[in-house]
């Protein structure tokens, strides 16, 4: 069975889905999700991950994962198990988390396109922090929850935002100072 639950966090509604086996999205309403016949139902899992979220809102890092359930390709699972080990309050870049997989793979090289086409398509988003991913230099890139999302989540963390930049057509309606 496939449930679906909501969690009103402080920067605006969560979709929360799961199976029997664990959590299977985390989205922020709105977003795209894949079509399922959907029970509203609270399952231990949900109440898991709301004690989660609850804690990580109020800016911990928390003590526990619940359970969770991906479903993905070989090579998105392969990026997802890394951003799971992305340490809260730290970042990487979408060409570290590329060289991590070609090194793994026994590659020369791995494309970082095609890593932030699986980090986009993380289905858990917070928990497994794609959020900490950025590009070269600190350029803020890509989220599917929108950039502004990404940028309050690391405001969460405590990152000094200062070291980060957007992009052009969303620095004149974002700030990233506190």
């Amino acid at each position: 069975m496939n449930y679906i639950t909501f969690y009103s966090s402080p920067i605006g509604k969560l979709v929360l889905t799961c199976d029997d086996a664990g959590l299977t999205g985390i989205w922020f309403d709105g977003e795209k999700i894949v079509k399922k016949n959907y029970i509203e139902k609270d399952t231990t899992i949900f109440v898991q991950t709301r004690k989660w979220l609850d804690e990580y809102f109020k800016g911990n890092k928390p003590s526990f994962t619940p359970p969770i359930h991906l479903i993905g390709s070989t090579f998105q699972m392969q990026v997802w198990e890394i951003l799971k080990t992305i340490p809260y309050g730290k970042t990487i870049t979408y060409g570290e988390i590329a060289n991590k997989i070609a090194k793994k793979r026994g590659l020369a090289k791995m494309s970082a396109q095609a890593v932030g086409g699986a980090v986009g398509r993380n289905p858990i988003s917070i928990i497994i922090p794609c959020h900490r991913v950025v590009g070269i230099s600190g350029n803020l890139t890509g989220y599917a929850g929108g950039l502004d999302k990404k940028v309050e989540l690391l405001k969460v963390e405590g990152f000094d935002m200062a070291k980060f930049t957007l992009p052009k057509k969303m620095a004149s309606k974002a700030s990233l100072k506190e």
